[in-house]
């Protein structure tokens, strides 16, 4: 869950940290005091879109930071964490980001630089922000399968990866069937270019490491002196009359004439010995080596010269010879196929053929799942629905093969085409009124409704996500009286399964937090900002007063906010 969260110097918050509990929290307050700004500043956090107009104005920075901790052993985020190389400990992950007054974006996850990106990856196993443009993503069918999805990603992940595997391995092979089949003159064009680049390259009789070797073999003779002098001074230093040898066994023949009388003495002057020999040999090494070397201008023109040929491929075919002897077997391949273009096809046709079949079972495999999943989601979701008085509503899950797009891959098998996620095109469909047919959400659902709907649907997939924290901000619009009181224990349910954190309007809903933190915009310093205040239950009874009658507190609305309260406990005692 969410357990701090500190924002400074944003939008009119100049600096505030707010400490959060689990279950559920709402944030009340009047319209602008900075409810919503406080979500934006989460929002962030997650990976969302920055703007510099988040930046207070006369700062040189907004910096948002959150403290989650993570209770559950086998969370996504552990697997993201080390995916990353951040590390994950103590149950705690630390999200930050700052946007500068220029625009640029810094992001880090446990004290570590990451991506924007990679925050976002972070936070969307952390963070479900729903708010009222979020509902509207209901009524696009293109996320229902994504939901649907989600309902049984225990028995569907596993089915869809395989599923992808061939996906991808068949939409390759079409890819490369339609170079291979259309357009001659580019494909004759293609060919030559492939063959002069493969005559220049087997011209070249390149050799397998032969830069690394050709650049070590110039650096001994570039530095041929200095190699030489080196190695002759060493010598020098250890041999002849006088030198570090000759010492050396001056010392060892010291020690093992004195050997029988100090057991001390005597295991020193094995070691010395030891090392006497040791160093004798490396003496004769180096002079050897030094017999050796012969220094040749001659040959060092031929080394800079095929450097200098290599170099100059390697600026077109890659970054070193072995690269370079890659692509060459790239082509090679390439021209034959080309060259050997009907044969080629052929086989082509066959491969595609056996994975058009192996791919449309796995998507059968896939749909079969699906219609379990529907089925299943569908009671669960007409169960909600009841709850939020919507109880004359149907809901159904429909699935075609309807073909839209450019990307799909035929299967000839029934006339289905293959898409990313099988060959199933789900909608949701909704009747709110009885004895009216199923249309989709968008035609039937007025805002109300679709409220209540998206609110049923993150009640069933609150545990599905896995995600710590999930947030409500202004979610409520729209509805009152009984359907306000179902929505505020419908919410109150979900954060029995994560963390919830609410922004209300409804007396209804703030009545049922366990938490409850005010929100207040003042004056500081001539400026506008924003304080968060946690209310006591005396300050809760005179924030729902004010909720239910406006700005004028009665003794009649004193009244009504008690009886809230008291059936909001009631409702959590029975829960």
């Amino acid at each position: 869950m969410l357990m701090e969260l500190s924002i400074q110097d944003f939008a009119i918050i100049d600096k505030i940290s707010i400490t959060f509990s689990d279950g559920l929290t709402v944030l009340t307050g009047e319209t602008g005091a900075g409810k919503s700004i406080i979500i934006d500043a989460v929002q962030l956090l997650a990976g969302g879109r920055g703007s510099v107009e988040y930046v207070r104005h006369g700062t040189k920075k907004a910096e948002i930071e959150g403290l989650f901790s993570i209770d559950d052993a086998d969370h996504t985020i552990y697997r993201i964490g080390k995916d990353y190389g951040i590390d994950i400990s103590d149950e705690m992950v630390v999200l930050n980001r700052a946007i500068t007054s220029n625009g640029k974006s810094i992001c880090r996850v446990n004290g570590k630089l990451v991506t924007l990106a990679i925050l976002k990856e972070f936070g969307k196993t952390l963070i479900d922000i729903h708010s009222q443009h979020e509902t509207q993503s209901l009524m696009d069918a293109d996320n229902h399968i994504e939901l649907l999805d989600l309902y049984d990603s225990t028995l569907i992940t596993k089915t869809k990866e395989d599923y992808l595997y061939l996906y991808n391995q068949l939409a390759n092979l079409k890819k490369r069937y339609k170079e291979l089949s259309e357009n001659e003159q580019e494909m004759a064009h293609r060919l030559d270019l492939l063959e002069f680049q493969l005559q220049e390259l087997a011209q070249a009789e390149l050799v397998p490491g032969e830069d690394e070797k050709l650049e070590e073999e110039r650096s001994q003779l570039a530095n041929f002196e200095r190699i030489y002098n080196g190695l002759h001074d060493a010598y020098d230093a250890l041999y002849g009359d006088q030198r570090g040898i000759e010492w050396l066994n001056r010392a060892q023949l010291a020690l093992q004439d004195n050997s029988n009388y100090d057991s001390f003495i005597s295991d020193k002057a094995e070691e010395l010995s030891n090392h006497y020999f040791l160093i004798e040999e490396l003496t004769f090494d180096i002079r050897n080596y030094i017999d050796t070397l012969q220094f040749d201008p001659q040959r060092l023109n031929e080394i800079e010269a095929r450097l200098n040929e290599i170099n100059r491929l390697k600026k077109k075919y890659g970054s070193s010879v072995n690269d370079i002897i890659e692509y060459m077997g790239k082509i090679e391949e390439e021209v034959e196929e080309i060259t050997n273009k009907d044969s080629h096809l052929k086989k082509l046709e066959e491969q595609i053929r056996e994975l058009e079949e192996d791919a449309y079972l796995e998507a059968k495999q896939l749909h079969d799942i699906r219609t379990k999943a529907a089925k299943a989601l569908t009671s669960d979701i007409q169960k909600e629905l009841n709850g939020l008085y919507l109880e004359k509503a149907s809901f159904s899950v429909a699935f075609d093969t309807k073909v839209t797009g450019t990307h799909e891959i035929g299967v000839n098998n029934e006339n289905i085409r293959l898409h990313k996620n099988g060959f199933d095109y789900v909608h949701f469909l909704i009747s709110t009124n009885p004895g009216e047919p199923l249309k989709e959400i968008s035609k039937t659902a007025s805002g109300g409704e679709l409220s209540r709907i998206m609110l049923a649907l993150k009640k069933i997939f609150a545990k599905h996500q896995g995600v710590t924290s999930v947030i409500f901000d202004e979610v409520d619009t729209g509805v009152s009286g009984r359907v306000a009181q179902s929505i505020a224990e419908k919410i109150h349910q979900i954060s029995s399964e994560s963390q919830v954190l609410c922004i209300t309007h409804l007396p209804q809903v703030a009545a049922m937090a366990d938490t409850h933190k005010f929100i207040l915009k003042s004056e500081k310093d001539k400026r506008a900002t924003t304080k968060v205040s946690e209310l006591s239950n005396s300050e809760k009874i005179e924030e729902l007063s004010r909720m239910i009658t406006g700005a004028e507190l009665t003794e009649t609305a004193i009244v009504h906010a008690k009886e809230l309260l008291n059936l909001a406990s009631k409702f959590k005692t029975r829960e």
